[in-house]
């Protein structure tokens, strides 16, 4: 961003971005995002306003997250940039030796078999203990009220919910599977728009997290109805697991591009295939947006970093032969770029040694900023809602392998490869503050698209969004949006890509940004066209 004064400028988009002073909140839902200005509203700052807006997506966006899940957070305060790893680990009791005995070849999307420890509800408290202002009870408010009272299902909502209830009634076999279709589709179908939807079980859940600061969830009687449901049916997940749990502070990573420093959770998040490509493309020129070289050169450097992410990214504790600092060398970056031609390349791992996600954003009038994410992963995760509690539990354990050589591998106390990845951007001593592009593998390369429209081409938050998407797929296979140039796509497949149109735009990611002035002090917000997102300011 070379000067504020042009986000003024009207060329940039047909969409100007929200402009606030005093506090602001970007999600992808307006009854949360307006859940967190309340809560700025009533005395609260951006930790607390973050968690009272992620409490409520689980409430009106469970299409994409629950209680459940694992959650992410890059913070700002005081002029330091903090990171919190709220991702949870395997069950002590599973192998992959088990997981083959029970007929597997690889892990299960759904069903107990995936289900890691959910870290969320542990994040929000960690965050509010650290960092937070309001009694931690006051911020479960709105979304008890939501699941209490019912709200209204909005267009984007019934169509990803409908897609979950059709393809759930085709993929579950077993009981196990009841409380979901009793909890999301008790009638047998997804809700309609403008339907009214409610759930006192949520509701009682978010009670009694507040009550405790999420303790229950851990240590007490949510813990104990978790455990007497996996045991019900031979799961793997303990109260002993939820019991050892805790989040932990992690130092972000960074790299610095063309003067900016672009900042990520470390692994076990993708956040680092973010930075991997960066790393690359800035020792490249790149001049015009609307170029198929352009396009090209982002397009080769994602694949490499993939590659090397594929192949490295687990569980820091087992990544012992390639870590996160040899993977973002200066001198592997530039070995990297060497193997970029003018034509589409076949990606693979380098040697570093050798050389339905929700996402939201919140800022207050103290400069203080959070950028946050949280899952169930693939939608409603594994398709299992603890009776009587609403919880659904993820299935983040899918993204493990049952190759036992892979740092990567199933293992008992272990983080999987994470694919939610909240961002963040710098500027010497400055914060320009929070952004973020949630959906599966997508998400890095989101990040590194917005990241290059705000830095390499003086977007504005709003249009850094907007603009048509890409997203490399496998091999030479690149998926663009509908809207995408078609000059462009034309020119990439003389390059040698296999370009897909999709006219499903939900397959690039939904995102949020917030941007901070550093002189005035003066917030702009820009959200997601391809989701009910908003942004709720004063």
């Amino acid at each position: 961003m070379k000067n504020f004064d042009t986000l003024y400028n009207p060329y940039h988009s047909q969409r100007n971005p929200v402009v606030a002073k005093k506090g602001m909140v970007a999600t992808s839902q307006p009854l949360a995002a307006q859940a967190g200005l309340t809560i700025l509203q009533n005395g609260g700052n951006a930790i607390d306003a973050a968690i009272a807006t992620a409490a409520a997506l689980t409430v009106v966006e469970p299409t994409t997250n629950g209680i459940g899940g694992d959650a992410f957070a890059l913070v700002w305060v005081k002029d330091t940039l903090y990171g919190l790893n709220g991702s949870g680990k395997s069950p002590a009791s599973i192998s992959i030796d088990k997981v083959k005995a029970a007929g597997y070849d690889e892990i299960p999307k759904y069903g107990f078999t995936p289900v890691t420890v959910p870290g969320q509800p542990g994040a929000w408290a960690e965050l509010s203990r650290r960092f937070g202002k309001l009694p931690f009870k006051d911020l479960m408010q709105p979304a008890i009220q939501y699941a209490e009272e019912g709200y209204p299902i909005s267009p984007v909502l019934a169509k990803l919910w409908n897609r979950a209830a059709v393809r759930f009634k085709e993929a579950f076999e077993g009981d196990e599977f009841d409380h979901w279709f009793e909890t999301f589709a008790p009638d047998g179908q997804a809700p309609k728009v403008g339907e009214m939807w409610k759930s006192q079980d949520m509701a009682d859940t978010l009670r009694e997290l507040g009550e405790t600061e999420c303790e229950s969830f851990y240590t007490g009687n949510i813990a104990r109805k978790i455990d007497e449901y996996s045991k019900q049916y031979d799961g793997y997940i303990r109260k002993e697991d939820l019991a050892k749990y805790k989040p932990e502070w992690v130092d972000p990573i960074s790299v610095n591009y063309r003067g900016y420093d672009v900042w990520e959770i470390p692994p076990n998040t993708q956040g680092i295939i973010a930075l991997s490509a960066l790393n690359i493309l800035k020792h490249m020129d790149i001049e015009d947006k609307e170029s198929a070289d352009t396009y090209h050169k982002q397009i080769e450097a994602m694949k490499l970093a993939f590659a090397d992410g594929e192949k490295y990214i687990a569980d820091q504790a087992y990544m012992k032969d390639v870590t996160a600092e040899d993977m973002l060398d200066e001198a592997y970056a530039k070995e990297r770029l060497k193997l970029i031609t003018d034509k589409a390349g076949q990606p693979e791992a380098g040697e570093p040694k050798a050389s339905g996600t929700v996402y939201l954003s919140t800022a207050d009038e103290e400069g203080n900023m959070v950028s946050f994410i949280q899952s169930n992963y693939m939608g409603f995760g594994s398709g299992l809602v603890v009776p009587g509690t609403g919880i659904g539990l993820q299935n983040r354990g899918c993204d493990f392998n049952l190759d036992p050589e892979s740092p990567n591998a199933l293992g008992p106390d272990k983080r999987s490869y994470h694919t939610i990845i909240p961002g963040f951007i710098t500027k010497g001593k400055d914060a320009l503050g929070p952004f973020g592009v949630m959906g599966g593998f997508m998400q890095p390369q989101g990040h590194v698209q917005v990241a290059m429209n705000t830095i390499d081409f003086n977007y504005n938050p709003q249009t850094a969004l907007d603009a048509p998407r890409w997203q490399w797929i496998k091999d030479k296979t690149v998926w663009v949006e509908k809207n995408f140039p078609h000059q462009i796509a034309e020119d990439l497949v003389k390059r040698g890509h296999n370009i897909e149109m999709k006219l499903d735009s939900g397959a690039f990611g939904r995102g949020q940004i917030i941007w901070r002035d550093p002189e005035t002090g003066i917030l702009y917000g820009g959200t997601e066209n391809r989701a009910d997102g908003h942004i709720a300011a004063y």
